[in-house]
């Protein structure tokens, strides 16, 4: 489908009927979808996405910068829904996978897609950590872990937005003391924008009036030939970390650093997702394939950390961060469960999962860079997913 010249209307509008066509739940009728319904554009801008949660507006905001590039991004849950980024031909490929209105959000069995993610992403052992001498206890979502922030995590809640320009979306959440059973009243900034250079930007700052932990991360799904394409094993790979952290069968990392050579985690040069996922391999089996924490060689922002490449599209993604870490997913438990905005189901591997973050488990694991955040000190972080072909 093209959507070069798709305008924030019409894609509001888009996503409006496949939110209509999501409430009906018990009709046998055929269902539009977004494909479907792009020549209608009748509906009201943003009805898909407009919703009271918790008493707080929910709402649809679309970014544009000077190439057409376009990311629409909703206060529910900090959720990336889309983004535009010409191919090889020039044609606008949709590639992060999401659901097309605010309803499919909340009703999806996978909570977490395009999602702001904390208090703390990615897993903490057995809900389980101590600070300053005080043991902490959270809720156990991903049994027998916290994962993502616990029953309840950011991907969740409403945030307060505010369009600076068309090119930069600002969202603020206070997430109080305790919240899921994290200490301190944390101030949370999250700047999403896109460049001129075709690239979305990540930009993260927080404030605590307690010492705590913060670990902060978008979790958008990803499939560089587009949305509905199919399988993402054929992405081409490459990351700039000689090593990672091996996992037991629950997901928490052992506490090692281990070497990628000689193993199916080898990514120093380019290779497919597909390659070697099927190997008989302990950490692949552990984590139904690649779910795994790669430790960065360098991440100061300054070179790519990770270089992707769509093989039907053309479509290469640069990221860039200033975390330690990036977890690896390659969608091992999308099930098809799940309508997207253009009709299709999130089946198995459809799209993968890219998060800059400091390493699961840090709390519990010393010898981990630390997410401590004291009062008097400012939690702040930046990545970058730049787009371009070849």
């Amino acid at each position: 489908m093209n959507l070069r010249n798709l305008s924030l209307g019409v894609l509001s509008a888009c996503l409006a009927v496949l939110g209509a066509c999501n409430q009906s739940t018990n009709k046998t009728t055929t269902t539009t979808t977004m494909k479907d319904s792009i020549t209608y554009g009748q509906l009201p801008a943003d009805s898909a996405f407009e919703k009271t949660i918790d008493g707080k507006q929910t709402h649809l905001y679309v970014l544009k910068n000077k190439n057409g590039m376009q990311a629409a991004i909703t206060n529910y849950g900090g959720r990336l829904v889309s983004l535009l980024v010409p191919d090889s031909s020039g044609k606008m490929i949709d590639v992060s996978v999401g659901i097309g209105s605010v309803d499919g959000y909340v009703k999806a069995t996978e909570r977490y897609y395009g999602g702001t993610i904390g208090r703390y992403g990615n897993r903490i052992a057995k809900g389980h950590f101590s600070l300053d001498g005080k043991q902490y206890t959270l809720f156990i979502n991903n049994a027998p872990n916290t994962l993502h922030g616990g029953k309840k995590g950011y991907q969740d809640v409403v945030w307060d937005a505010k369009k600076l320009n068309d090119q930069t979306l600002e969202l603020t959440y206070l997430s109080k003391d305790m919240e899921e059973g994290f200490p301190g009243n944390l101030q949370i900034k999250v700047t999403y924008s896109l460049t001129d250079d075709n690239a979305f930007k990540c930009s993260y700052e927080a404030t605590t009036d307690k010492t705590t932990i913060v670990n902060l991360t978008n979790h958008a799904y990803f499939n560089l030939n587009g949305e509905g394409s199919g399988t993402i094993l054929n992405h081409l790979v490459q990351f700039n970390a000689d090593n990672y952290t091996p996992v037991d069968s629950t997901l928490i990392p052992t506490g090692k650093i281990e070497t990628v050579k000689g193993t199916p985690f080898d990514f120093t040069k380019p290779a497919t997702i597909g390659a070697r996922i099927n190997d008989v391999n302990e950490q692949l089996k552990n984590g139904h394939g690649y779910d795994h924490n790669f430790v960065l060689n360098k991440h100061d922002g300054t070179q790519p950390i990770a270089t992707v490449k769509g093989d039907k599209s053309g479509i290469v993604m640069e990221i860039y961060t200033e975390e330690p870490g990036l977890q690896f997913y390659s969608g091992n438990f999308m099930q098809g469960k799940n309508i997207m905005k253009y009709g299709d189901k999130d089946d198995y591997r459809t799209a993968f999962a890219m998060e800059t973050q400091h390493y699961p488990d840090s709390p519990n694991k010393p010898q981990f860079p630390s997410t401590v955040l004291k009062p008097g000190q400012t939690y702040k972080t930046q990545s970058i997913y730049k787009f371009k072909t070849k």
